[in-house]
């Protein structure tokens, strides 16, 4: 791999050569920014913790330098925001016994830029590099711009893969918007019960935030909670940790498919179960 930003590097917590790290990934993260990874693809990280025979990596697309900041870090420089936020990536990277951790350090405006190719050809460049089974993405009802822009980028890069080369699975997960909204048969549901010291360990990693001004730790354990609860209303609970994910595999395996209207469609297929709930009551 031939990465072109200034701060971009492959973190590899146990020390093997990068290629052989890359080599050995099964389930990879391709997400906007740091911390982005332990929110949306702790279900990867999970199946992976321990274990010789399934490996981990995360990616980092963005370089952090745009994080809202206050009390220790308020008189933070974008740049000093850089370099801790790299550091606190690597310290997720080894509690969570990653493969890899892969920073490309890409400006946000480049990353939301349509006309963006070469951050196209490094993404291209990793999946070649990992052949992944699985790749965490954002959803693409994701609000935050950056996010959208990173999970298009990935789809583009996904698209050029050989056949033989693409990832069974293609996930697009929760951060800044949950995926609750979505039809049952439009999600994916991970459960991510047991281990709870781990989950808090990754997001705890990431004090810039936290102190910062943003519980994402507390965040994301109720969010998990909360999915988990409300995900059947006639039943009893069979988890407390629950994620949810929109399957992107269509867009990967059939290029020809618009990746607009594919979320579109998801968002249409919600606006027709509520009708049909509403109407069922109130008449046609």
């Amino acid at each position: 791999m031939k990465l072109s930003q200034p701060r971009a590097k492959v973190f590899v917590p146990d020390g093997v050569p990068v290629d052989e790290a890359l080599a050995r990934t099964t389930h990879l993260a391709i997400a906007a920014h740091q911390d982005d990874i332990e929110i949306m693809a702790y279900d990867g990280i999970l199946k992976c913790f321990s274990r010789k025979d399934a490996w981990f990596t995360g990616t980092v697309v963005a370089d952090g330098s745009g994080s809202p900041r206050s009390g220790l870090y308020e008189t933070c420089s974008d740049d000093d925001m850089c370099e801790i936020r790299i550091l606190e990536q690597e310290r997720a990277a080894v509690v969570g016994e990653y493969a890899a951790q892969v920073f490309l350090d890409y400006p946000s405006a480049r990353i939301k830029d349509p006309s963006e190719t070469n951050l196209v050809n490094e993404l291209y460049s990793l999946l070649e590099a990992t052949r992944p089974r699985f790749v965490y993405l954002h959803n693409l009802a994701d609000k935050h711009p950056t996010h959208v822009g990173v999970v298009v980028k990935a789809i583009a890069a996904l698209r050029r893969l050989a056949p033989e080369a693409l990832p069974e699975k293609v996930y697009g997960c929760e951060v800044w918007r949950g995926l609750d909204w979505m039809i049952n048969d439009d999600k994916v549901f991970f459960n991510v019960q047991g281990r709870n010291n781990l989950e808090r360990a990754l997001l705890g990693v990431f004090d810039s935030q936290i102190c910062g001004g943003k519980r994402y730790d507390l965040a994301t354990e109720g969010r998990r909670l909360a999915n988990a609860t409300y995900a059947e209303s006639h039943s009893v609970d069979e988890t407390n940790a629950l994620m949810l994910a929109m399957d992107l595999t269509p867009l990967v395996h059939d290029s020809s498919l618009d990746i607009c209207d594919f979320v579109l469609g998801k968002i249409d297929h919600f606006a027709e179960d509520v009708r049909r709930s509403v109407t069922a009551i109130t008449g046609p």
